[in-house]
């Protein structure tokens, strides 16, 4: 018996359709619907919906209809027939259907000026380099800096050499008794109590002394403080108090060495440790005055002042105006021996315990031809400049050309002295003398 090949099933029933469906179409009918060929039809619809899914949504710049995914999902969604239908084509506009570039933004760059102390950062992509960048490049300045540039020029700003001011604390912050954490609002203090202690013109209200008479008290006043040692704080005190008090009070000519005493006395106690003793004064005036009566003076003398001994003197600004000037020991003696000749004549009486310390200082400079005579850090600690100094300083200068030829020679005598420079001895500042 000839054997038949054995088709399996699932090929014959597709050998068969495919038959079927030539045969059909041979005829001009319709194939009919097997279940294997809606299969087929349904595969072709989700395969055509996935396309459409994946194809971008076209977007005109200029505002043309655009195709919305949303839209085309739910196209994907309906339901299919049995019937296949031609998968539908949408044709956008002729405007939409033209490529559209997008070209990416310039980016913003912020120039800033020089003077700008804020750095901006620029967002730049990591493989963007910008052209014009290289070695060859001019920086371009902007309105602000040029304006900026021009007004200091204007102003003499940009030929201005930097002021160097010397920070004359700085050897002592390690010193406690220097008190530099504190030392320049005490200073400031001093500036703005002085004037309530300053002594003004008193000797026309006097009826029995003058200013000659004050000289020689004064003088004799010097020489008994260099014969008890004393410290210089308690001299220049001791000369605040005379004045003040003859200020107040009209004190007759017998009386005077009493009142210079006195205030000797007051100001020992005051400024020294061990001060000197009454009876040490009442033999050191040849005891032209008792025990008793140095101390009603004293007590006269303290009432009237209202027992107001902290009073800022020229030594006071003294200290302070010597360091500032960085001295040697000719330049310390010098200034003192100029103070003290200040403080004998009453001339000075006019001007205040710092312009007499500020003008021994320059007039002192100007004597040992130091460069400059006055500077930026000498102007910061004093508060005076150059021109504010003239006049007193040319008064020091005057008394120093008069000084050897004066009947009052404690002072001369005392800064002849080779232990202290012997800086009486220089000739006196001859660019002070000429414009006096």
């Amino acid at each position: 018996m000839a054997s038949r090949p054995v088709i399996q099933q699932q090929n014959r029933g597709e050998a068969v359709a495919g038959v079927v469906k030539q045969n059909m179409a041979a005829e001009g009918r319709k194939p009919p619907c097997t279940r294997s060929f809606c299969a087929q039809l349904l595969a072709n619809a989700q395969a055509a919906a996935a396309e459409n899914n994946k194809k971008a949504v076209t977007v005109n710049v200029d505002g043309a209809i655009a195709v919305k995914k949303a839209e085309a999902q739910k196209a994907a969604q309906k339901k299919v027939t049995v019937k296949p239908k031609p998968e539908p084509v949408i044709e956008a506009p002729k405007a939409a259907q033209k490529k559209v570039t997008v070209k990416p933004k310039p980016e913003t760059v912020i120039e800033i000026s020089p003077d700008t102390e804020e750095e901006v950062k620029k967002e730049k992509p990591a493989n963007w380099k910008k052209a014009s960048e290289g070695p060859s490049r001019k920086k371009t300045q902007t309105l602000t800096s040029i304006l900026t540039a021009r007004s200091k020029a204007a102003c003499g700003f940009t030929d201005k050499p930097k002021v160097q001011i010397v920070d004359i604390d700085a050897a002592d912050v390690n010193n406690e008794l220097a008190v530099v954490e504190y030392v320049e609002d005490i200073y400031k203090f001093y500036k703005l109590v002085e004037n309530e202690s300053r002594v003004h013109d008193y000797m026309d209200s006097q009826p029995e002394i003058n200013e000659r008479m004050r000289s020689i008290l004064i003088d004799w006043l010097i020489e008994v403080h260099n014969k008890f040692e004393l410290t210089p704080e308690t001299l220049y005190l001791t000369i605040n108090i005379v004045d003040r008090y003859l200020s107040l009070k009209n004190v007759l000519r017998r009386e005077l060495q009493l009142v210079g005493i006195s205030a000797m006395l007051m100001a020992s106690k005051y400024e020294e440790i061990w001060a000197p003793e009454v009876n040490d004064f009442v033999c050191i005036s040849d005891r032209a005055y008792t025990h008793e009566q140095v101390l009603i003076m004293e007590k006269r003398i303290l009432g009237e002042l209202e027992w107001n001994l902290t009073v800022p003197t020229p030594y006071v600004f003294l200290v302070r105006f010597i360091k500032a000037s960085v001295p040697d020991q000719d330049m310390e003696n010098m200034v003192y021996f100029l103070a003290e000749l200040g403080m004998m004549n009453y001339a000075t009486v006019m001007y205040c315990p710092s312009m007499v310390a500020a003008s021994a200082v320059y007039a002192a400079r100007c004597t040992l031809n130091k460069s400059p005579v006055w500077n930026e850090t000498l102007k910061l600690h004093t508060g005076f400049s150059e021109p504010q100094l003239m006049d007193c300083a040319k008064l020091l200068v005057r008394f120093h050309s008069m000084a050897a030829e004066s009947k009052l020679k404690v002072i001369h005598r005392k800064y002849s002295n080779p232990q202290r420079g012997a800086v009486a001895l220089l000739p006196p500042a001859k660019s002070l003398l000429a414009t006096s």
